[in-house]
């Protein structure tokens, strides 16, 4: 084990970056009525599987939220995580408004809008639900809200999805996330978002896996629940940063596409069969054993792998149902494992991957693997040659300030590495005064799979910096880091989406020159 991997504090996602401004939130079709299929703008949407139809459409302003509202004017959540086309799925809502509106936006790229709207309904009645209680064995959040609305996806394009949530008295505003997923990945780039990372981190009603009343991990929950609204900055907050960069440039580039959710790949064992590229997004680190079990079969099976983030799949967790479904808890007790019921039972241990019992390092999976946090660093490229930089421009020893952060991974062959191995940028960085690197780096299997590990968590939001569609720079990172991440990644899934990449671009180990490895 690397003692230096928790020497650099305790870790939290970076704040969200503030929202665009918005347009009214009344804009779109007209009224609905008491069906949910009815009166919207669904069905004039084009087949499920046709992306250019459904990029030929026209984006839809005003589905940002600039202003929130009192955390008590409006919450909401899904039964469901995921749907596939078709099918419906539940909206529990609490609002002390007499009414309110629903509008499904798809996220994507619409000659350069990032939304469309889907679907409408308004003039739902409102109603408050009850005070939610906690567990106390647990210290889980539970609501026990009853179903306000059933919504029908017919017409629905496959996608990823915003639902947003406006009290008619203008008082409360917010989203709920959702994946009309895909059933079959089959030559196609898979889009797998992380909503059992955003739950993790959500502290709605006062828990999260990291934080109870007294803000630490002694009155953190143990179980988390998708039975409850995302607090404003997680949920559709964590997937506006760190996922709906990717899914715009992806459909910008109009690669095949699937879209679906770690929890729909840990359920469906055949789901990534025949898939060209599975894409893991910039903040995706919580994984079950199943889910890496599929993704590492597709790998060997010649899928490619993108993991465009930092921190990915370092924690173990196991899924449980609640009585809204299976799949609709999040178990991670973390150090505390011994007390889990789940361990005692015979299952895995809900702790970091690398860490006992049953120790299985995520850096056999993604080449590199987390080494800290935080930090604040430039991106220094080390192969300009490579062909994943091709067409950036860039020199040997070209640097992009604050392009490393907040965490970030490296290769590290103190731990299993898949060899051959290439680390094509290597970033020296200094998380709380030790001195270490963050490496991006591919590397090849012998099924013909290629793996590119970004090696820094500010990667899909660099997508935004300074693009083409209206994006902002962050954390100070200025256009140019934002030019070479846009080409970099275009040409990562490029190459991905034309089949396994290690036929035509075997990886060429450069360890022994990088870090003097045998």
């Amino acid at each position: 084990m690397a003692a230096a991997v928790t020497s650099c504090g305790a870790r939290h996602p970076e704040p969200a970056p503030a929202p665009h401004p918005s347009a009214d939130p009344t804009a779109g079709p007209g009224p609905g009525d008491t069906d949910p299929g009815a009166g919207d703008a669904g069905r004039h949407a084009g087949p499920t599987n046709d992306l250019k139809h459904e990029q030929a459409l026209p984006g839809t302003p005003g589905w940002e939220i600039t202003d929130p509202g009192p955390d008590a004017a409006i919450a909401g959540f899904a039964d469901r995580v995921s749907v596939l086309p078709g099918e419906s799925f539940g909206l529990h809502v609490s609002t002390p408004a007499s009414a309110f509106t629903v509008s499904a936006y798809r996220m994507g790229w619409y000659d350069g809008a990032r939304a469309r709207l889907v679907w409408r309904r308004e003039h739902v009645p409102g109603d408050q639900q009850p005070t939610p209680h906690v567990d106390p064995a647990t210290r889980t959040v539970l609501t026990g809200w009853q179903r306000t609305l059933a919504v029908d996806t017919t017409g629905w394009p496959e996608g990823a999805y915003l639902l947003r949530l406006d009290t008619e008295d203008g008082s409360g505003h917010r989203y709920v996330p959702l994946t009309v997923r895909s059933a079959v990945t089959a030559g196609k780039t898979v889009i797998m978002s992380a909503p059992a990372t955003w739950q993790a981190y959500n502290e709605w009603g006062g828990y999260s896996l990291y934080n109870g009343p007294t803000g630490g991990l002694a009155t953190r929950s143990l179980k988390v629940v998708f039975d409850r609204p995302y607090d404003y900055d997680h949920g559709a907050g964590l997937f506006l940063v760190y996922e709906a960069p990717l899914v715009a440039l992806a459909e910008r580039l109009g690669l095949p596409l699937a879209y679906t959710t770690g929890i729909d790949v840990a359920r469906e064992p055949g789901l990534l069969t025949g898939a060209t590229t599975v894409v893991s997004l910039g903040h995706d680190e919580y994984w079950s054993p199943e889910q890496r079990a599929r993704v590492v079969a597709a790998r060997d099976a010649g899928t490619n792998l993108a993991i465009l983030g930092a921190n990915c799949c370092f924690r173990r967790v196991r899924f449980e149902p609640t009585d809204l479904g299976p799949e609709r808890t999040v178990v991670c007790y973390k150090g505390a494992w011994a007390q889990d019921p789940g361990y005692q039972a015979g299952a895995p241990a809900t702790t970091d991957f690398r860490a006992d019992p049953g120790a299985d390092p995520e850096s056999s999976m993604l080449g590199v693997i987390y080494d800290g946090y935080p930090v604040d660093a430039p991106y220094v490229v080390t192969s300009p040659g490579h062909w994943a930089f091709e067409g950036t421009g860039v020199a040997a020893g070209a640097s992009f300030p604050h392009l490393v952060g907040v965490e970030y991974d490296r290769v590290d062959t103190a731990f299993p590495t898949p060899r051959p191995i290439e680390v094509i940028a290597h970033s020296p960085v200094v998380c709380e005064g030790r001195h270490s690197h963050s490496d991006t780096a591919y590397y090849t299997v012998p099924g013909g799979a290629g793996v590119f590990a970004s090696g820094t968590m500010r990667w899909v939001e660099t997508l935004d910096a300074h693009s083409p569609g209206g994006g902002k720079a962050d954390h100070g990172i200025d256009a140019q880091a934002g030019d070479l991440v846009r080409r970099t990644t275009e040409n990562v899934l490029r190459t991905f989406a034309a089949g396994p990449a290690g036929r035509t671009h075997p990886a060429q180990d450069n360890l022994g020159a990088v870090y003097g490895t045998a």
